[in-house]
């Protein structure tokens, strides 16, 4: 299928990669935030923002506790759905797909970049769990703080998941919303890749 311009090339995360490159240089905040969708084991919906931290050569990672609500949905179902929307280059993409945790060596090294009261934070942290005041949790960070120390270990409940693809749509904005969309599909994460352009 004939594909230029921006929607050109042979590997979608390679695509990926280098429009989140131009919208680091155009978005006035966060570029990599995106707009993560899982299922509760009722199957009702939920969504929420995260960041993402790195596209891949097999997918698309970003990091949490793995016992706030996401990560037990996560955990649950297995699937999820995540976009990112770009309005200043009026572009978004699209990923769906099975997830798997990010942990060991990759994991650890992207907690260490984090800075150090952010990595106390997830220790102190409780996520999306009921919390009676803020005075509580500043009190169980200053807790928190004196027994880690400076250089405090990633937690065990904290740590990566990684989006496999096995849909991948970009979407570009077209006058009179007559939008170009192209999306490559597997069968299974790591398989091969068929494009197919959409009606906008």
């Amino acid at each position: 299928m004939q594909r230029d311009g921006i929607f050109a090339g042979d590997n979608p995360f390679e695509i990926a990669r280098t429009w989140l490159a131009e919208a680091e240089s155009s978005e006035l905040n966060d570029p990599n935030a995106v707009a993560l969708a899982t299922v509760d084991a009722s199957g009702l919906p939920n969504v929420r923002m995260v960041l993402l931290k790195e596209i891949s050569d097999d997918g698309f990672i970003f990091y949490t506790n793995y016992t706030s609500a996401k990560g037990r949905e996560l955990a649950e179902n297995g699937q999820a759905a995540m976009v990112l929307h770009w309005k200043s280059l009026r572009r978004q993409i699209r990923i769906r797909g099975p997830v798997v945790r990010e942990e060991g060596d990759k994991a650890d090294a992207y907690y260490a970049s984090r800075s150090l009261k952010s990595r106390l934070g997830a220790w102190a942290s409780d996520q999306s769990k009921p919390l009676d005041s803020r005075a509580t949790l500043m009190a169980k960070v200053a807790k928190i703080t004196a027994q880690k120390g400076p250089n405090p270990s990633r937690p065990p409940f904290w740590g990566g998941f990684r989006i496999a693809p096995v849909e991948i749509e970009f979407w570009a904005d077209g006058a009179f919303r007559l939008h170009d969309r192209f999306v490559w599909r597997t069968a299974t994460p790591g398989g091969t890749w068929k494009v197919e352009r959409l009606n906008p």
